[in-house]
């Protein structure tokens, strides 16, 4: 199962009871974190969101709202005790932001590694985490992410029997990718079912409505996407910032060839403080939208789980 929990809801500056966007995934004890606004750390506080397993994080883009609230967050996780590396996702340069950052939180206990993302879309694995993350359309060079978390086939002793795996061995393959037996290397496919139907989020934030977003969330459990603006009179001023308004939100979730099952609009506007006064204008597109909040969690399963 997947832990998903939105802890900051807000776009451009925080308000008093909205902080700035994040959203962070918990995975067989492994934490994941979409941006770092500032404040994060108090938001994933007040959402009793854990700091030492938090292990990847992922940005969108390098405007001060999605990241300002990296040193902060980077030095309480060492005073939690992480000694492990962490892993920073980030469009091109990543490093170049990241040395900045660091300057104000230069004596961190673990390493931090920054990982590049230089293709239009791009994949990456990490404790668990299968990441996708896909170019979309802002005002810098800004990416979605998809996060999806695979499931092994049903165990087929049929299929083991043919490829002649011994009978001491089928319970660790079970569990591992491959096993050294007797000198022979047997590998989790020979007594394994084809894979099932896993776990997958897409979120994406601070771009204007783009195909390859509903390409994305197409067949996902749960789609995480921006609405900055839920009066549709601020259109013209979501062309301009490159944002979104809820009901192109919406529409990028009816137009996936496979429908998301569930959609959470995020990143409101600081203009905008009660986003439920328009979330009419999305139920109208697609039904299964509801306004993020902060704090807001779900635990999503595999099916049939």
């Amino acid at each position: 199962m997947l832990d998903v929990t939105l802890a900051g809801c807000g776009g451009t500056i925080p308000l008093k009871s909205r902080w700035l966007t994040s959203c962070m995934m918990r995975y067989n004890g492994k934490c994941l974190l979409i941006d770092c606004g500032e404040g994060t750390q108090i938001a994933m506080k007040e959402a009793s969101l854990p700091f030492k397993p938090l292990g990847i994080i992922c940005l969108t883009h390098y405007h001060a709202d999605h990241i300002s609230g990296l040193p902060g967050l980077l030095l309480s996780m060492g005073g939690e005790g992480r000694t492990d590396p962490v892993i920073i996702i980030g469009p091109g340069n990543v490093q170049r932001y990241i040395s900045s950052l660091l300057i104000i939180a230069p004596e961190l206990p673990f390493e931090v590694i920054c990982v590049p993302i230089n293709e239009k879309v791009e994949t990456f694995a990490f404790d668990g985490f299968n990441i996708t993350a896909f170019h979309v359309n802002h005002t810098m060079t800004c990416y979605g992410y998809t996060i999806e978390i695979p499931r092994a086939g049903k165990f087929d002793p049929e299929r083991a029997r043919q490829n002649g795996v011994p009978l001491r061995v089928w319970n660790k393959l079970q569990k591992n990718p491959s096993v050294e037996y007797e000198g022979t290397t047997y590998t989790q496919d020979m007594v394994m079912g084809p894979p099932r139907r896993g776990i997958k989020v897409t979120y994406c934030t601070d771009t204007r409505p783009v195909p390859i977003i509903s390409a994305q969330a197409s067949g996902c459990d749960l789609f995480i996407c921006e609405g900055m603006y839920g009066d549709e009179d601020k259109a013209g001023r979501a062309r301009e910032s490159r944002h979104m308004t809820f009901s192109e939100a919406a529409s990028l979730a009816a137009a996936a060839p496979i429908k998301p099952r569930r959609m959470w609009l995020t990143h409101y506007s600081p203009s905008m403080p009660d986003p439920e006064a328009y979330i009419g204008e999305a139920k109208a597109i697609f039904p299964d939208a509801i306004c993020g909040r902060d704090g807001m969690s779900e635990t999503i399963r595999f099916d049939n789980e």
